[in-house]
């Protein structure tokens, strides 16, 4: 199956440099110049994954991203930012992008990453397809919550809970093994599938989303735990912090 990217950035020279490298390794790509361009390209056309740069003009690549967001959960948005641009890749982790790349890139990079990124989409819709589940995507329950990995879905009190792809992921790495703490390093390469310094900022954005989402109290979370200079961890018997 061809993957289809849109490549937002309004430079038109990178724009353009990125989005031959792509079709060059046969994928199916679109570009736009503004934010509002890249939203009338989603609607006629939803992509496997967004490269979304952060400073457009007009729209910015934020609002852009959570829009999407709000629109398409599973849609995979992976933001461009400047090296010096902190404060846009924190927010855009916040707002819902599912990773990131910094100013200036090698192409190799963004391939690699792109890559790993649609090898997580195409594992995503396959187990959905699947049918019926295997042993080890049994739905796991832990107090309110219960993670069903054949189907994708969590519900938390009889109400489903939407969570971005990675979102999912993280989640259910930790809950299949619950009470060991992990480094942010080590869900990058579990979840991200990648060993890069500098990206430890991606876990935590990740974290405070799944917390606002899952916990009664985020600042005194049940199942996503801090394990104060090691990482995170799944509790396997939920109560407060």
């Amino acid at each position: 199956m061809t993957h289809r990217l849109l490549i937002v950035e309004d430079d038109d020279d990178l724009r353009e440099t990125v989005a031959r490298r792509f079709r060059d390794d046969g994928y199916d790509v679109a570009t736009a110049a503004s934010g509002t361009d890249a939203l009338e390209a989603v609607e006629a056309h939803v992509p496997d994954l967004v490269l979304l740069d952060v400073m457009l003009p007009g729209l910015d690549g934020i609002e852009v991203c959570r829009r999407l967001r709000a629109d398409h959960p599973l849609l995979y948005i992976m933001m461009l930012t400047a090296r010096a641009g902190e404060l846009d890749r924190v927010v855009g982790l916040e707002v819902g992008a599912d990773d990131y790349v910094t100013k200036p890139f090698s192409l190799q990079e963004v391939v690699a990453r792109v890559r790993s990124a649609l090898r997580r989409v195409r594992m995503v819709r396959e187990r959905l397809a699947a049918s019926p589940a295997a042993d080890d995507e049994a739905p796991i329950e832990a107090g309110r919550l219960r993670i069903d990995p054949a189907r994708r879905e969590v519900v938390l009190e009889d109400e489903t809970v939407h969570l971005t792809v990675r979102e999912f992921d993280l989640l259910l790495f930790l809950a299949q093994h619950p009470d060991r703490p992990f480094t942010r390093s080590q869900l990058l390469e579990k979840i991200w599938d990648i060993r890069y310094e500098g990206y430890d900022r991606t876990i935590d954005s990740h974290v405070q989303r799944l917390r606002a989402k899952i916990e009664a109290d985020p600042g005194s979370p049940e199942f996503v735990r801090t394990v104060w200079g090691v990482g995170y961890k799944f509790a396997a018997e939920p109560s407060a912090e």
